[in-house]
């Protein structure tokens, strides 16, 4: 069964010399990319991966984790006392790749076919602030905001035309706001109001709306390819 399960295994490989052709070999695999996203902003119990990663299954989750593993992109490591549970975590070279989900995020928020009413995660949010933040239209703005979902806080600090986007505490964030990812990106590349979904209680926002109303321009969707 071993010998059967590398043979199929080699059998999805390009064996091709090209370094995208290997770059595939390892990632290519339908779900790897979207794991190693949820991962680039620290570490993950399989838990929270699969709750994240909208329609993947057990089986199929615990396949890609060895893959990944097995390739050196990722590594399990146990928490200590009091947590003493394992997680996941991408290597120093796994965390190399983070150019090319940027790259490839820009590119393909151009697609005629891109539907962005679809499922989001908070990983996914704070990583398209970094891709879709445009520095020019920033300027000198020295501000910091923080998203809450569910229990994971989140904060973007922007400063000197220069974005970061990090887990961290809300507490010292100019304006800081309580709802769903797919809600944010409502507001920030649709630009509905907060108020829009503070009324029904779906948001709450606290702290310098200014700041978040300000914010909320320095992010725009590319043109669709062909328009």
């Amino acid at each position: 069964m071993k010998l059967e399960k590398v043979t199929e295994k080699a059998g999805r490989k390009y064996h091709d010399a090209c370094g995208a052709a290997h770059g595939l070999d390892l990632i290519g695999e339908r779900w790897a990319l979207l794991v190693i996203r949820e991962l680039m902003m620290g570490p993950r119990r399989f838990g929270d991966l699969r709750k994240d990663l909208h329609g993947i299954s057990a089986n199929v989750l615990t396949q890609r984790l060895e893959g990944l593993e097995a390739s050196g992109i990722l590594r399990r490591r146990k928490l200590p006392p009091p947590a003493s549970v394992q997680v996941y975590e991408l290597t120093d070279w796994g965390y190399e790749i983070k150019p090319v989900f940027m790259v490839l995020g820009g590119w393909a928020a151009r697609s005629p076919l891109h539907d962005p009413t679809l499922p989001l995660s908070a990983v996914s949010i704070m990583q398209s602030f970094e891709t879709m933040f445009d520095p020019a239209l920033a300027g000198d703005a020295a501000m910091s905001v923080g998203f809450v979902f569910g229990d994971e806080p989140f904060v973007v600090r922007i400063e000197e035309g220069v974005i970061t986007t990090r887990r961290d505490a809300t507490d010292a964030a100019d304006v800081v706001l309580t709802t769903q990812p797919p809600l944010v990106a409502a507001c920030v590349y649709g630009k509905v109001p907060p108020a829009a979904f503070e009324a029904d209680g779906m948001m709450t926002l606290t702290g310098d709306r200014a700041v978040f109303d300000r914010f909320v321009g320095f992010f725009n969707l590319p043109e669709k390819a062909g328009a």
